[in-house]
């Protein structure tokens, strides 16, 4: 079934309004650009490491390099 198809029945909606993370509604409550940047880095760190881990796995020599 096509995307198309899928939306119109089950009257998909894309509309993420209610994900809106009030804390973050005053600007003025963020960190600084760097901090979040940082934070962001670190995050796609550990996510890399997880699937390095992942593909180790998948390729059968458990250590995680996958190369």
């Amino acid at each position: 079934m096509n995307a198309g198809k899928l939306i119109a029945r089950d009257k998909a909606s894309l509309d993420i309004f209610w994900l809106k993370d009030e804390s973050l509604a005053d600007s003025e409550n963020l960190p600084p650009p760097d901090v979040i940047a940082q934070e962001i880095v670190e995050d796609l760190e550990a996510a890399l490491e997880q699937f390095r881990l992942i593909a180790g796995d998948l390729n059968g020599n458990g250590s995680g390099a996958g190369r």
